[in-house]
């Protein structure tokens, strides 16, 4: 059974990836702009390191848990 909080971060984590795996797309797209060819070897670790530290940033952040106080 998991907690309210593991699937939370389950899903902060994929979100994380959508959106580092879009900064990489458009890291490819704009490369490919200024250059006639981009390698697979640049494709593949412009899209995969931005999604995977979206991952661990969205797993790291705890959802619903702020430092901000209401006094």
């Amino acid at each position: 059974m998991t907690s309210p909080t593991t699937s939370g971060r389950a899903s902060a984590a994929f979100a994380g990836t959508l959106v580092g795996t879009a900064a990489g797309i458009l890291l490819v797209a704009a490369a490919g702009t200024f250059s006639m060819t981009v390698g697979g070897i640049f494709a593949a670790l412009a899209i995969g390191v931005p999604a995977v530290s979206g991952a661990v940033v969205g797993a790291a952040l705890t959802p619903g848990h702020t430092r901000w106080n209401s006094r």
